[in-house]
C-alpha cells in the first residue's frame, strides 16, 4: 500500500492531507473546551448547533464551490482555502461570544467544504492507475483514523503544559503546513471542454451523480455508514460514562476501538479489491453495519462494546473506503470536482439525518431503541443498494445513438452496428449519454 507514496506529488499531497487533518482535530478538541468556558452546562447545545452548521455548509457550498473552481487552477484554490482555514483558526482563540463561534465555524467549514471535494478530485489525476488509487483511498481512510486517535492524544499531552487555548495554534500551523505542501507541486487541472452556466455547473454534479446506478447505490451505502458512525460519535460518551458507569479513559478506548478497526479494514482492503468487484465488497461492509447495530441492545459490559465498535469500524471502512473507485471511473476528468462536491454534499446530507436519530432517540426512548433504528436505515440502505445499484450492471452497456451522424466522432470510437448505431462500451453521463441507458436504446 506504501508504494504509491513513491510519486512524490502524491506524497506531498497525502502529507498535506495528514497534518492538516491532525491540526483540525486539536480544533475540535479545543472548541468543545471552549464551548465549556463560554457556554459551561451548555456546551453540548453550542457543540450541536455547531455540528448542524458544519454540515449546511457542508451540503450547501460544496456543489456551489465546486461550479466556480474551474475559474482557478487547482494548486491556487487549494492553497488559498487552506490559508482561510488558517485565518479562522487564528482567530478562535479571542472568541468572547457564542455567536462568533457560529460564524468562524460556518467559514471555517465552508473553506473545508470547497477544499475537500478539490482534494479529493485531484488525486485519481494524479494517479491514474487504479491499482494506484486504490491504495491511496486506503491510505486516506487511515489518515481519517489517525487523525480520531492521535489528535485526541497529542491534545492531552499538550495541555498537560499550556491552556487549550494553544491548540488552535497547532491547527494554524496544520493548514499552513498544508498549503506548503500544495504549493510545493504541479497539480494537473483538466479544461471543461464546453461552456456552461452556473446552474448547470452547480447541479452537475448532483445530476451526474443521481443519474449514475453505481453511484445512487453508493449514496445508499453512505446512508449505512452515516447511521453507524453517528451511534458512535453521538452516543459512546453516554453509553460508556452514564450506562456502564465508567471514566473518560473508557470513553476514549472504545472510540480507539473503532479506528482501530476502520484502520485495520483500510490496511487489508487493497488486496482484497485487486480480487474481489467493489459492489460485492461494500455490501458486506453495509450488511456487517446492520447486524452489529442490531446486536446493540444485548451489549452489557465494556469488553463487549469493544467488540461492537470494533466492528462497527470495519464495517465503516469496508464499506466507504471503495466510493472513490466509482466516483473516478462514473465522470470525465473535467467532471470529477463536480461528482466529487455531489458525494460530499450528499454524504452529509445523510449525517444531518443520523446524527438527531442518534442523539434525539437515545435521549428520548433509551439505547436500545436508538440501535435498533439505526440498525433499520442501515438494512434499508443495504435493500435500497440492490435495488439501485443491479448486479447486472456492467461497465460495458449496449446502448443506441440513432440522432447521430455515421461519421460523428463518438461513433468512430465505439463503432456501432445497423443503422440504430446500437454499440456497447462504458457509459459515463454526459453530453451524448444524459441518462443511463437502457440495453439497445438511446
Amino acid at each position: 500500500m506504501l508504494s504509491v507514496l513513491s510519486n512524490r506529488t502524491y506524497r506531498r499531497l497525502f502529507l498535506a492531507q495528514a497534518i492538516a487533518l491532525i491540526g483540525t482535530g486539536l480544533a475540535t478538541v479545543a472548541l468543545g473546551l471552549l464551548a465549556y468556558e463560554l457556554a459551561g452546562k451548555d456546551a453540548g447545545a453550542v457543540l450541536g448547533t455547531a455540528l448542524a452548521i458544519k454540515m449546511l455548509a457542508y451540503v450547501v457550498v460544496a456543489p456551489v464551490a465546486a461550479a466556480f473552481a474551474y475559474r482557478l487552477p487547482r494548486r491556487t484554490m487549494l492553497v488559498a482555502l487552506d490559508l482561510v482555514r488558517a485565518a479562522v483558526a487564528v482567530s478562535l482563540p479571542f472568541v468572547t461570544e457564542i455567536w462568533q463561534i457560529y460564524v468562524l465555524i460556518f467559514c471555517l467549514q465552508s473553506a473545508s467544504a470547497a477544499f475537500t471535494p478539490t482534494f479529493q478530485a485531484t488525486i485519481p489525476d494524479v494517479l491514474p492507475d487504479e491499482r494506484d488509487y486504490t491504495r491511496a483511498l486506503s491510505l486516506s481512510r487511515l489518515a481519517y483514523d489517525m487523525e480520531s486517535i492521535v489528535s485526541p492524544m497529542l491534545a492531552a499531552a499538550l495541555l498537560t503544559v499550556v491552556g487549550f487555548h494553544a491548540l488552535f495554534a497547532g491547527t494554524v500551523v496544520g493548514f499552513l503546513a498544508s498549503a506548503a505542501l500544495v504549493v510545493s507541486v504541479a497539480l494537473p487541472t483538466p479544461k471543461s471542454a464546453e461552456r456552461r452556466g452556473i446552474y448547470d455547473r452547480t447541479t452537475r454534479g448532483a445530476r451526474i451523480y443521481l443519474a449514475t446506478p453505481r453511484l445512487r447505490g453508493l449514496l445508499a451505502l453512505t446512508l449505512a455508514v452515516a447511521a453507524a458512525s453517528a451511534m458512535v460519535i453521538v452516543n459512546t460518551v453516554v453509553i460508556v460514562q452514564a450506562g456502564l458507569g465508567l471514566g473518560q479513559s473508557q470513553t476514549a478506548l472504545a472510540l480507539g476501538a473503532y479506528g482501530a478497526g476502520s484502520m485495520a479494514a483500510a490496511l487489508s482492503l487493497p488486496k482484497a479489491l485487486d480480487r474481489m468487484p467493489d459492489r460485492p465488497v461494500m455490501l458486506l461492509g453495509a450488511t456487517l453495519l446492520a447486524i452489529a447495530l442490531a446486536l446493540g441492545p444485548v451489549v452489557q459490559s465494556f469488553g463487549a462494546l469493544l467488540a461492537l465498535w470494533l466492528a462497527l469500524g470495519v464495517g465503516t471502512s469496508v464499506t466507504q473506503t471503495p466510493g472513490g473507485r466509482l466516483l473516478r471511473r462514473s465522470a470525465h476528468a473535467e467532471d470529477r470536482p463536480a461528482v466529487f462536491a455531489a458525494q460530499f454534499a450528499l454524504s452529509h446530507a445523510c449525517w444531518l439525518l443520523t446524527y438527531p436519530v442518534a442523539g434525539w432517540v437515545g435521549a428520548r426512548a433509551g439505547m436500545s431503541v436508538a440501535f435498533l433504528a439505526l440498525a433499520g436505515v442501515a438494512a434499508a440502505a443495504v435493500v435500497a443498494t440492490f435495488i439501485l445499484w443491479p448486479k447486472a450492471e456492467d461497465d460495458a452497456v449496449e446502448h443506441a445513438h440513432p440522432g447521430l451522424d455515421p461519421d460523428h466522432p463518438h461513433l468512430r470510437e465505439a463503432p456501432a452496428a445497423g443503422h440504430t448505431h446500437v454499440h456497447t462500451h462504458p457509459i459515463v453521463i454526459d453530453r451524448l449519454h444524459p441518462q443511463w441507458p437502457d440495453a439497445g436504446r438511446s
